[in-house]
């Protein structure tokens, strides 16, 4: 595909299957490719190997917390844009996304179809410097 260098990739990662799934179907609806990662370990691996444009990324997951994948992704690529995707809502934990860890975003679930497409297409078109 010609054209495949304007679509942006969006790495997201969630435990849950129908969670993925939804965001996967809400962004593909907007134009977007993605890539899932059910779990820690593996989207430190797909970052890496598919080079995303974007990183939604749940907090609470089993084998390795959000904060610790948001860490280890910064660390290897600083300039990569990484959204919070949680339910977690508590102002607390909002804090520490956005201007502890200086995550991009911080989006709450449930979102709506076009929150979430409109605030992908803001991050994604934000001067990635990647």
């Amino acid at each position: 595909m010609n054209n495949s260098a304007s679509i942006k990739k969006v790495l997201v990662v969630d435990d849950e299957p129908d969670t993925l799934e939804l965001v996967k179907l809400v962004l593909e609806s907007g134009g977007f490719e993605t890539v899932l990662a059910a779990n820690g370990m593996e989207a430190l691996d797909k970052v890496g190997k598919t080079r995303p444009d974007l990183v939604l990324l749940d907090i609470m997951m089993p084998d390795m917390d959000g904060w610790d994948v948001f860490r280890k992704i910064k660390e290897k690529y600083p300039t990569l844009p990484i959204a919070i995707l949680t339910a977690k809502a508590q102002n607390i934990d909002k804090l520490l996304g956005l201007h502890v860890l200086k995550a991009d975003d911080y989006i709450t679930k449930p979102f709506g179809k076009n929150e979430l497409i409109s605030k992908v297409k803001k991050l994604t078109s934000a001067g990635n410097k990647k």
